[in-house]
């Protein structure tokens, strides 16, 4: 049997703070099984409305009702309870207990408190023992009435009907009938010897009738099947349907974006057809034990249709065993695309009052394959509902988080098994078929200008103008009056001025009409059609039409265009004329690429001249890496902007990326990096790539290049790794089942800066990686700060190798942000070119030193052996001696690693005296240093980056050392220093900057070679 309760609302029963408030919740329970009703804060009354659904075998058992006010962190402190027997539901008329206030008590006689107030209640009594409770319940009348009314008075709803009895003290004194005693005597006696259910009866002259279940019960429990009964449900709604869309993703994220080979109406029966297979042996999967399903029921008079689940979710190592409601309500049903959005409720976790869990479960019909299948789209996000403030926000949400993550993976890998996935390789969709016929879409050039002049103010002009014309035919000479003269024909009354003015208007209104069809036609987009060059990551771009475009312009119409922009690249569409719903079917390519595009910004504007400024309508950025090649190959885009927001705006796209050099392109890719970074970068197997595609959620175009093991510096230090791909930076840990997964772009990234050791670093240094503004913002809650400009910072530390990492780190960055022009002067630039510094031993750029205009700041010959005078680089005492001398504070270093062969790198901070500075800046330095091609001397290439000056972050001072053995004289060396200013960003200031710093490194490099000369003879 099933017991349903319903917990309405309280009156006279809580003890208010000292601000008149209360938080009230009720506690309800049948023997083992306990259930809680939601944390309402009141002032005046609390209202609940929920309902509960237990599972009874026992006539005897009782039902327990407590009254309970929470005071802060601990349990809730004992109000009143009520405890109702089933019994007495089961003899009320048909076996429900109307509306009934039902009155509350201390647990003990001894309290001097008697009156606790009362609760009012609504409890039904429906099925026989082990009966299946799958039927679609409809609540009764009074739960109707009572569905819409959770924040009026209750009381005042139910005034009409009387309730049975006032309350359970007047329950207790009426004594129970013979008959009923008599039936509860026989359904004891023979459980007990036939170890069989018994029927109870009310009168025993009926007991072989044995059933005071009502008609409309009966009816319910053993009418149709539980599957057509869903069905026919599923087609009450698909029949109400008004074709409205289907609600937007929960902002907390997307959980699963995949496509299926099934149909979606199959899907959704899957997914939420009562006792469903695949659920069932899910819930076995995960653990989950106590599941009670219960019935799909109309809800909000009959306008949706609802269910409530109930279970135990198992202990993990962090939480305890806790039970879970979880309320399932069907937003939409058309057969072709379902929407059903989930409440779960865990009270008994911390804080699991204040919060609820929200899930949305998008069915739809999913992109078309080239066998002509059918195909559907699961989409579920989520979002985190906080009821009330609470103080560990950020930490509740992580945990949610991580915990969906891992619950979801495990489910899309469950889902797999029982129903094949769409791969995305499979939906290329016979790319040029799909384009074939979008250009078989394409409006007919007769057809444009016949719906943009067939419109009331041509039609009138052109009217009028014939009528005139007729006129003037038909119309006799006139003889010359007034004014007029031979030549000279002048109006000859007041109507005919007015007539010829409105003729006058209208003409020039259509010609004006006319030259703004004739612009617009000549501007057409001329990039439509146009093939891509060469071979590499080939992007094509269908705009299919746009959808509810705002409108800037007095005849609540717009002229708009597109324009895509790839990689610096911009493609335009076509203007289409005095629309809000436009058709393009226009196709566009981008020429070959050597890396993946990661984004494609759209924005639509409205054309109002070729002098004037274009109106922008709305803009979108597509993220590749967030969506598959099934979803690009069919994707409606929201616009942004004030007013595509305002009007719903959408644009209806095809993108296909394609490689077309296979693998090779990858190879290609990496030894340019080799070159940049100057390491040896291995291709990583397709298992490797697979599991950190799938690690991230990426398309399978994305492949991994290298990866570190690192800590991400928070609050508290975390260890995991970091990956690096061609498009984007991710970090993955797993501490005790705790995961923390994110990642960004590289166009996201600001500034890399390298952070010198300290303490805080554990004497290591770190990389602290600064976004754009407004970017990132899905890794937020891996970062350690946000400035005041809202730009994200992240700090990562402690690499095994940290030069490896900082320079592969840095050569993505900087690829990833070069133009297409740079990239095109970088390829014409790859040999060393001659001059007079001498080349390093390979060609190559060490931190963009190549970007700097060196010049000579110091040159001499030392009567030093060349072996004395480098201990000045060397990081012992002759260096830190030498440092100290010329005005150095905090002086550290790393030791030389070899970063290839014969090539070593270091790093190396300090801190300018204010004799020297008068900002006392913080100097940070990278130095490298590499035997001469003929072996005898050095050069030392170094990267120097001031911190807290003005304009610190617009330039890099570059130096190189050229020491070498002179050729005439026995320990001696000839020593060449250039100095040079790598620019980042332009400022008028820059020929003053330059100069400054030029002359103050040549005097510093002077008294340093000076203090070497006289401490290394010594």
């Amino acid at each position: 049997m099933r017991l349903y309760v319903h917990v309405l609302e309280t009156r006279n029963s809580l003890t208010y703070d000292f601000n008149g408030r209360a938080d009230a919740y009720v506690k309800l329970q049948i023997g083992k099984y306990i259930f809680r009703t939601r944390l309402v804060n009141i002032i005046l009354k609390p209202i609940w409305n929920e309902e509960f659904v237990f599972q009874v075998e026992d006539l005897d058992d009782e039902l327990s009702i407590c009254v309970l006010d929470k005071d802060g962190f601990f349990d809730g402190e004992f109000t009143g309870e009520a405890r109702i027997p089933v019994w007495r539901v089961f003899e009320a008329d048909n076996q429900t207990l109307p509306p009934t206030w039902f009155k509350l008590h201390q647990r003990s006689n001894k309290s001097k408190i008697k009156d606790c107030g009362e609760i009012l209640l609504i409890i039904s009594l429906y099925g026989r023992p082990n009966n299946n409770p799958s039927a679609i319940h409809p609540l009764p009348s009074d739960f109707l009435k009572l569905s819409d009314s959770a924040h009026s008075s209750v009381e005042h709803k139910l005034a009409p009907t009387k309730p049975s009895k006032t309350g359970l003290d007047d329950l207790a004194e009426e004594k129970p009938s013979f008959q009923a005693l008599a039936g509860r005597l026989v359904k004891r006696f023979l459980s007990k010897n036939d170890n069989s259910n018994a029927p109870t009866t009310k009168n025993m002259d009926s007991l072989d009738c044995s059933s005071t279940i009502s008609d409309d019960a009966r009816e319910l429990d053993e009418g149709s099947s539980l599957d057509s009964t869903f069905e026919e449900a599923l087609s009450i709604l698909q029949s109400r349907d008004q074709q409205n869309e289907l609600p937007d993703n929960l902002p907390g994220g997307v959980l699963i974006n995949q496509a299926y080979k099934v149909k979606p109406n199959d899907l959704n029966s899957i997914l939420f057809a009562p006792n469903s297979q695949f659920s069932r042996e899910f819930i076995e999967l995960q653990g989950i034990t106590d599941l009670r399903e219960g019935p799909w029921k109309w809800d909000n008079d009959g306008e949706t249709l609802k269910r409530t689940l109930q279970y135990k979710k198992p202990a993990t190592k962090l939480v305890k065993s806790v039970r879970a409601t979880e309320e399932q309500t069907y937003l939409k049903a058309s057969g072709k695309s379902f929407a059903i959005f989930n409440s779960v409720s865990v009270p008994d976790v911390p804080y699991g009052s204040s919060f609820q869990v929200e899930l949305l479960y998008k069915v739809m019909r999913g992109p078309e394959l080239s066998s002509g299948e059918e195909t559907s789209l699961l989409v579920i996000s989520w979002h985190l509902n906080f009821l009330q403030s609470v103080m560990l926000k950020g930490i509740i949400e992580g945990g949610t988080r991580a915990g969906l993550k891992e619950s979801y993976d495990q489910f899309t890998d469950f889902l797999a098994k029982k129903v094949k996935a769409v791969d995305s390789r499979e939906v290329d969709l016979d790319k040029e078929l799909v384009l074939a016929s979008v250009q078989m879409d394409q409006q007919s050039d007769w057809k444009l200008p016949v719906e943009y002049f067939w419109n009331f103010t041509v039609v009138t002009t052109i009217f009028m103008g014939l009528y005139f014309l007729c006129h003037i035919i038909l119309a006799g000479p006139s003889t010359i009056q007034g004014l007029e003269f031979t030549g000279l024909d002048l109006p000859d009354s007041f109507g005919e001025l007015l007539t010829a003015g409105l003729l006058v208007l209208q003409v020039e209104r259509v010609l004006e009409m006319v030259s703004h069809f004739v612009q617009a036609r000549l501007r057409r987009g001329s990039d439509n059609g146009i093939k891509a060059q060469g071979d590499g990551w080939l992007l094509t771009v269908a705009l299919l039409e746009g959808s509810n475009l705002a409108s800037v312009g007095a005849t609540g119409l717009s002229d708009p265009y597109v324009v895509f922009t790839c990689d610096g690249k911009a493609r335009t569409s076509s203007i289409k004329l005095q629309t809000k719903d436009p058709q393009w079917n226009e196709i566009f390519e981008f020429d070959a690429m050597e890396e993946p595009p990661s984004m494609l910004d759209v924005e639509v504007f409205d054309y109002d001249g070729p002098f004037d400024e274009a109106t922008s309508l709305g803009h979108a950025e597509i993220n590749f890496l967030k969506h598959n090649s099934a979803e690009l190959a069919d994707i409606w885009v929201p616009l942004e902007g004030k007013l595509a927001q305002a009007s719903q705006s959408k644009l209806h796209l095809r993108i296909f990326l394609d490689n077309t050099k296979g693998a090779e392109i990858i190879k290609e890719y990496l030894a340019r990096m080799e070159k940049e970074v100057g390491e040896k970068i291995n291709l990583r197997s397709p298992h490797r790539n697979s599991m950190f595609q799938k690690l991230f959620g990426l398309p399978p175009e994305e492949f991994l290049i290298n990866d570190f093991s690192c800590y991400l510096k928070r609050k508290m230090p975390l260890q995991g790794r970091l990956f690096l791909s061609a498009r984007i930076i991710g970090f993955y840990a797993n501490l005790f089942g705790h995961k923390t997964k994110f990642f960004f772009l590289w166009e996201d990234i600001e500034d890399i800066q390298v952070v010198p050791p300290s303490l805080a670093s554990v004497g290591s240094p770190s990389l602290m990686i600064t976004l754009h503004k407004g970017r990132g913002l899905d890794a937020r809650h891996g970062a350690k700060t946000q400035d005041e400009e809202g730009r994200l910072k992240f700090h990562f530390q402690s690499f095994v190798s940290f030069n490896v990492a900082s320079r592969t780190i840095m050569a993505l960055w900087r690829t990833r942000n070069l133009t297409p022009e740079m990239k095109a002067q970088i390829a014409d630039d790859q040999h060393c070119p001659d001059g007079k510094i001498t080349p390093t031993e390979e060609c190559g750029s060490f931190l963009g030193v190549e970007d700097a205009n060196m010049s000579k700041a110091y040159s001499a010959s030392l009567p030093v052996s060349i072996n004395s005078l480098m201990e000045m680089f060397g990081g012992g005492y002759l260096d830190r001696k030498i440092m100290d001398k010329a005005g150095c504070l905090n002086y550290t270093t790393t030791p030389w690693e070899a970063v290839r062969p014969e090539v070593y790198e270091r790093h190396i901070s300090y801190k300018l005296n204010r004799h020297i500075s008068n900002f006392g800046e913080e100097v940070t330095s990278t130095q490298q240093k590499s035997l001469m091609a003929d072996g005898i001397g050095w050069v030392v290439d170094e990267v120097m980056t001031l911190h807290n000056v003005p304009f610190g972050d617009h330039f890099r001072v570059h130096l190189r050392y050229q020491i070498e053995d002179s050729a005439t004289l026995l320990e001696t060396c000839n020593c060449h220093v250039y100095v040079g200013i790598a620019w980042l960003k332009s400022t008028m200031f820059q020929e003053r900057i330059t100069k400054n710093i030029f002359e103050k490194l040549t005097q510093r490099v002077k008294h340093m070679f000076h203090l070497a000369e006289i401490l290394s003879s010594k």
